[in-house]
């Protein structure tokens, strides 16, 4: 199965959205759900495990549900938050530099637009050539043209950014990061992007919603708000560290000028997380048990799946963060469509084809291991009876 053609400007000049990327892997689905147990969805990394209750209790019974809710975050909102971040990195960080977002996908969207409107001189958004469509995108709903930065590493999370054209970076309203990566799972040097952006003037912007997740690197779990605030700007989510992504909650903190700034606006442009949310988010970011467990199933899944892929003849390597696998494609398959199109008539398995992530990510494909372990171990066995191997 070939990849969909994406989107064109119109014929009067404006903006025509391509196709949204997930969309176009949902023709492989009748394929996946025709075989016995149905179609296993591993395709998008939504959560499939339970929340923490008390944050459930919040949600129901906080009593927010009259008044409008700063949009800002409430103050239990933000001590939670900058609480959470002095527990899990040993970073103190003000409440008044930190702010809620409405999840950090609107985040990352919004971010270009808002930033450009404050020098409008500044119009290139460079991000990781491999990565979460959103960042290209948030680049282009802003006018801007998006620069992909290549990988310094195998392992896809590293930024090769003496690559980047000079002129590229003294235009650069702002640099994003993942780390852990989507989709490869790689971790980024944060250290040495901080100091890059600093030393050229470029806001670094710190996608850090997967750091739960972290596998390998030194020392476990890191923020770039370890190498001091100035210039940086750390996002974080409850969406994946609580099973909480259909509420809509994250926050962003770092360099006070940069917060405040995007604080401000946000208000005046109505970007408000619901009462109720702040309620059950300032839950979620106060505890750590859920994560905990939470990171046992992620660990248990990713080394399940890859096991199985590698006996059938994929070798599939652990990720050094997040809870997705990113397999090269065997010589069988032509690219990412050809295997993600035989997965899902084999093995019943939906997966992601590696170039909806850009691209340089064609030769891969991505698998969220967020179904639950039973589901995936069915996977395991389609896989064992294939005769790939």
């Amino acid at each position: 199965m070939s990849a969909p053609s994406g989107g064109s400007p119109s014929g009067t000049g404006g903006f025509r959205p391509p196709p949204y990327p997930y969309e176009r892997v949902s023709g492989l689905r009748a394929l996946a759900d025709g075989l016995p147990g149905g179609v296993v969805d591993c395709s998008i990394g939504t959560p499939c495990d339970p929340p923490p209750q008390d944050a459930l209790h919040a949600l129901a019974g906080s009593g927010t549900e009259r008044g409008y809710p700063p949009s800002a975050g409430s103050p239990a909102f933000r001590r939670a938050a900058a609480d959470y971040l002095v527990r899990t990195f040993g970073v103190d960080v003000e409440p008044s530099a930190l702010a809620a977002c409405v999840g950090t996908k609107e985040m990352v969207a919004s971010t270009p637009h808002y930033l450009r409107l404050r020098d409008p001189s500044l119009d290139i958004v460079l991000y990781p050539s491999v990565s979460y469509p959103t960042y290209a995108m948030g680049a282009t709903l802003a006018g801007c043209r998006a620069v992909p930065v290549p990988p310094a590493g195998a392992d896809g999370g590293g930024l090769d950014l003496d690559a980047v054209d000079p002129a590229d970076v003294r235009r650069a309203l702002l640099l994003w990061v993942n780390s852990p990566a989507n989709p490869s799972g790689g971790l980024t040097d944060l250290d040495g992007v901080a100091e890059w952006g600093r030393r050229h003037g470029v806001p670094v912007f710190s996608d850090e919603c997967y750091v739960e997740y972290t596998w390998d690197g030194r020392g476990g779990r890191h923020t770039i708000l370890e190498t001091g605030t100035d210039g940086v700007v750390a996002v974080h989510s409850v969406s994946k560290r609580s099973n909480l992504a259909g509420v809509r909650a994250g926050f962003f903190a770092g360099d006070g000028a940069l917060v405040s700034y995007l604080r401000d606006v946000r208000q005046h442009a109505g970007l408000i997380v619901a009462g109720p949310v702040q309620a059950a988010a300032a839950v979620a970011w106060s505890d750590d048990s859920h994560v905990d467990a939470q990171r046992v199933r992620y660990r248990e899944r990713l080394e399940l799946l890859a096991a199985a892929l590698s006996d059938a003849g994929c070798p599939t390597s652990l990720p050094a963060g997040s809870f997705y696998l990113w397999p090269a494609v065997p010589a069988r398959w032509t690219d990412g469509w050809a295997m993600a199109e035989d997965l899902a008539k084999v093995t019943g398995m939906l997966v992601s084809p590696g170039d909806l992530y850009g691209p340089d990510g064609a030769g891969h494909v991505r698998i969220a291991v967020v179904q639950p372990t039973e589901r995936l171990a069915l996977v395991a066995d389609r896989l064992a009876g294939s005769g790939w191997s």
